[in-house]
């Protein structure tokens, strides 16, 4: 599986259930990236998008706690096992865990591709990604050029995990 993630100096990712910033070039490559394949989200993830609805040509799987949450476009699970028993009817490959905190950390362990939009900024978040470049299951494997936006600085990443891989 992978996840795809934008990241600040500090591994931010988010506050108050809002992106920390929206880079034109970081959406187009998540939506590139990602359409036509499964995205794996929490229920504030899924209620932060636009009019809070799944994601267009993708297959939306959302985890919710609560028994009776539904939404039409997606599928729900209401356990991480039941989103793992799921997930086995995909191909791995074609699986991106894109947040929030709780479902980044829960699904890490099954994953072995990380797109890191990192950003050269500190910002105030609630919300943190693991800091993969202090964890020895990752290596960083790529990255883009150094792009700007306005006034910040940014590049696209890529890391692999090593070691400590679970099976789905």
């Amino acid at each position: 599986m992978n996840i795809i993630v934008s990241a600040d100096r500090n591994w931010g990712i988010g506050c108050q259930n809002k992106l920390l910033v929206r880079i034109p070039q970081d959406m187009k490559f998540f939506r590139a990236t990602t359409t036509g394949k499964v995205v794996v989200m929490g229920r504030k993830t899924l209620e932060s998008l636009p009019n809070g609805q799944p994601l267009s040509n993708r297959t939306n799987i959302v985890l919710s706690r609560d028994p009776k949450y539904s939404v039409r476009g997606a599928i729900v699970r209401h356990s991480m096992e039941e989103c793992l028993q799921t997930l086995r009817e995909y191909d791995t490959d074609d699986v991106y865990i894109i947040g929030g905190e709780s479902l980044y950390r829960g699904l890490l362990p099954y994953c072995k591709v990380a797109h890191v939009t990192r950003i050269d900024h500190t910002f105030e978040a609630d919300t943190f990604f693991p800091n993969l470049d202090e964890d020895p299951e990752w290596v960083q494997t790529a990255d883009s050029e150094e792009q700007t936006y306005f006034d910040l600085e940014y590049e696209f990443c890529r890391y692999e995990r090593v070691r400590g891989l679970r099976c789905v």
